[in-house]
């Protein structure tokens, strides 16, 4: 599809809640492309109401990879993530010459669009079921103690990349952060990036809706699947789903906790953006029309 000799990434990101689905869905459409997604709990199937998945009348009208491909019980590494990107992309780009990422996770883009290379570390079973055990605030003292770098871009209530991090640092006796190197890819990259001015009030109204739409329900069917100790269940509105159904807090507390907490993930994700890359900002009135530009320039049309 492209007419320059040299492939062409597109990559959409944007903090949650910035409309990045919408404006990706009309992309695709456009220009006869599928979503490659790029947001870490969209990985797991049975998170769907919590993590603001796709619906599956979204995901019939564009073709959407690296969505439901582990049960939360068997967490992916950020190398095995790495992995399963690159091959699907591959695939794409050798197809059309075209690939489009779309998600809100910093740290899994960069390892796509710069080639991070992650240290090749095998899980450890029994590691993470002691931690677990231990719990995530001490495990996060752990990490900020022996990896401040990683604690630093490591939101507290992320069991899955504490754990992560500490295995790394058990199993090889240096940081993680110390062993990552870089491979850029040979790929043109093209990043849009939204930021609308509104974000607090689109945050309100998602936690609102997916509260709505069922989040008690799915977390009570993970906790039933799963039990109530699966580390993903500390997962922003899992983790107040979760509290509510055990009688800890109110519903009006939890709606108010996850706004809070996913208000703090968005301030964290800009800043990730603005330090780690470059994208084109969009326009907030008419982000569609200015990206269908930049595209098409990128194209070479």
């Amino acid at each position: 599809m492209a007419t320059t000799k040299q492939k062409l990434v597109i990559v959409l990101l944007g903090p949650t809640a910035s409309g990045k689905t919408e404006v990706a869905l009309d992309l695709a459409e456009r220009f006869n492309l599928e979503i490659h997604n790029i947001d870490s709990r969209q990985l797991y199937r049975g998170m769907d109401i919590g993590t603001a998945k796709p619906t599956k009348v979204q995901m019939n009208r564009v073709k959407h990879y690296l969505v439901d491909i582990r049960k939360p019980n068997h967490p992916i590494t950020f190398k095995e993530f790495q992995d399963e990107a690159q091959l699907s992309l591959q695939i794409a780009l050798k197809r059309q010459g075209i690939a489009f990422l779309v998600g809100g996770s910093g740290l899994y883009l960069k390892a796509i669009t710069s080639g991070l290379r992650p240290p090749a570390v095998p899980p450890n079973k029994n590691l993470r079921k002691q931690l677990c055990e231990l719990g995530q605030a001490e495990c996060f003292k752990l990490l900020q103690s022996s990896d401040p770098k990683a604690s630093a871009r490591i939101s507290s209530n992320d069991a899955v990349r504490t754990q992560r991090a500490l295995e790394v640092l058990y199993a090889t006796g240096e940081s993680i952060t110390k062993q990552e190197g870089a491979d850029p890819p040979p790929w043109k990259i093209l990043e849009l990036g939204l930021n609308p001015t509104n974000l607090r009030e689109r945050i309100a109204h998602r936690t609102n809706e997916i509260y709505r739409n069922g989040l008690f329900k799915e977390t009570q069917q993970l906790i039933n699947e799963y039990t109530k100790d699966l580390p993903l269940l500390q997962t922003i509105g899992y983790g107040e789903a979760l509290q509510v159904i055990q009688g800890k807090i109110t519903t009006a507390k939890a709606i108010e906790t996850t706004n809070h907490r996913t208000n703090q993930l968005a301030k964290r994700q800009k800043t990730w953006f603005r330090r780690q890359h470059n994208p084109k900002w969009l326009n907030n009135e008419e982000p569609l029309k200015e990206a269908l530009s930049l595209i098409k320039s990128a194209l070479g049309d």
